[in-house]
């Protein structure tokens, strides 16, 4: 429910041009022209900022972010910032008394379309102005004499450093095949003195080649980056080698994720065990890393000399679909990650064999810390879960468990769902549809003989099912945990209120 400051805020936003107000009911109304889409209010706020920083997140929240107008509120704040800089450029020193904006904070937003419009908005913002100054200094300098122009320059130096001359502005940049170009034009303009200074906490890329990847990293202000996040359809050795040159020269660097979409592709790529020393030296170089995600990496044996130079414990270790090995899993039990680590995605790795008794000694070895465990599509039975149980009961403080996309019956769910209601710490649970609650049929194929297996699934099954897990939820006194099937709508769900889905989902991915 709304405020009454909100509310009072709203109608007050409601109104064209706002009269005098104090400073302190600035954040108030910005958060209010925010949330109902009063671009102008937006504008006449920001111009007359009376804080050294705004900052979104701490402003807005979350769900302000998601309405459909958040995108163009976004550049129209970007855009009246610009204003400011470019007034204070024309006139330098003007309204010096007030206090003037030096951080625009654009940090934390929830919504990667924002994400990615605040990365054009600031990039575009940043080549403008640099250009202004340009022309300004060209127009100053046309106008005096060479002696002249000597006693300016030596004038203006200091006032490059004025607090209200420029702005730092920070945000999770993230770009794509189109806004990397603007992003790189202002970096590199940024660099040569735009008022509007580029600050990076978070990067990330979508199917960018890697050198264009890299290329940008070198050209970030290497203070501040805490995140590196890419995705990569096509990524060879020299590519990837490339941007793990540039990460040593974020010294605050966290959190590193790599992602290959195309599984395929490093299957065609040749074996690079004679590169691992190499890349090994590079992640060794990262004093500040605790969160390493690699999906789709075709380790299978090699991951101790992968991870051997890393210089802490990891906390977040993410290996999907990277064809780990049982040496794999016993460098990684032995290792000083595993009583570490607070989340293990092992999704994508069949533990229906030899992998499973390697799995429990990890998990074991590291059930005092581990928090949230990932084993989606790991060709899991309902005999995999039960031996999976003792393990998974040593971790006393696991929140989150997730094991979608594996082959269970409705009798092991529910039994399962029993055996959980015990871990005091236990919060959500996402779990595949039971086979069960799937009919099959065999039709001809067209072109053949053949018979195709078709699984459909059978609604009222399900809903009976669904129903069956709330009353034991409830009848076991956890309502506070979620019991859901859909991995991306659990945070909006309740045990007692399960939704349904119109959608077919297949038991495995097999």
């Amino acid at each position: 429910m709304d405020s009454l400051l909100l509310l009072c805020s709203r109608r007050l936003v409601s109104r064209h041009p706002l009269p005098a107000i104090p400073d302190d009911l600035y954040p108030a109304l910005f958060r209010a022209a925010f949330l109902d889409g009063r671009l102008q209010v937006l504008r006449d706020l920001v111009a007359q900022w009376p804080f050294p920083e705004l900052q979104f997140q701490r402003i807005l929240g979350s769900r302000e972010l998601l309405r459909d107008h958040s995108k163009l509120c976004i550049r129209t704040v970007v855009g009246a910032v610009a204003e400011r800089l470019q007034m204070d450029l024309e006139e330098p020193g003007r309204d010096s008394s007030r206090r003037r904006l030096r951080t625009l904070d654009l940090t934390e937003l929830p919504d990667g379309k924002s994400v990615g419009c605040g990365t054009v908005a600031l990039a575009k913002a940043c080549l403008e102005l640099s250009k202004r100054r340009r022309r300004s200094w060209k127009s100053q300098k046309s106008q005096k004499s060479q002696k002249s122009r000597k006693s300016q320059k030596s004038r203006e130096k200091p006032r490059k450093g004025h607090p209200g001359f420029s702005v730092d502005a920070r945000s999770d940049f993230q770009v794509d095949d189109v806004s990397h170009r603007i992003l790189r034009a202002a970096l590199r303009s940024g660099n040569a003195g735009s008022p509007l200074r580029l600050r990076c906490r978070e990067f990330r890329a979508r199917k960018l080649p890697a050198e264009s990847v890299a290329e940008l990293l070198e050209s970030l202000d290497p203070h501040g980056v805490e995140k590196v996040d890419l995705t990569f359809s096509i990524l060879e050795l020299l590519g990837l080698f490339l941007v793990l040159l540039t990460l040593p020269r974020f010294p605050a660097l966290r959190s590193l994720r790599i992602r290959y979409v195309r599984e395929d592709a490093w299957g065609k790529m040749p074996r690079w065990a004679p590169e691992m020393r190499e890349f090994s030296e590079e992640l060794g170089s990262l004093p500040g890393l605790r969160e390493l995600r690699l999906g789709s990496f075709g380790f299978s044996g090699d991951l101790g000399r992968f991870l051997g130079k890393l210089q802490a414990p990891l906390e977040i270790l993410e290996l999907p679909f990277c064809s780990l090995l049982p040496a794999d899993f016993s460098f990684l039990s032995r290792s000083s990650h595993a009583p570490a680590l607070k989340t293990l995605d092992l999704s994508g790795h069949d533990f229906s064999g030899n992998l499973l008794e390697p799995l429990r000694q990890l998990l074991e070895k590291s059930s005092g810390s581990l928090l949230h465990l990932d084993l989606m599509e790991c060709r899991l039975t309902d005999s995999h879960l039960e031996s999976l149980l003792d393990s998974l009961r040593r971790c006393s403080r696991l929140r989150r468990l997730r094991i979608l996309g594996n082959s269970f019956s409705a009798a092991a769910l529910r039994e399962f769902l029993r055996e959980t209601a015990e871990f005091p710490e236990l919060r959500l649970v996402v779990h595949p549809i039971p086979v069960d609650c799937f009919l099959s049929r065999r039709f001809p194929r067209r072109s053949g003989s053949r018979w195709v297996l078709e699984k459909r699934l059978d609604p009222g099954l399900w809903e009976a099912e669904r129903a069956e897990l709330g009353r034991i939820l409830e009848s076991s006194g956890r309502t506070d945990v979620v019991w859901t099937h859909d991995p991306h709508g659990h945070s909006a769900q309740s045990q007692s209120q399960f939704q349904s889905q119109s959608q077919s989902h297949c038991p495995s991915r097999s």
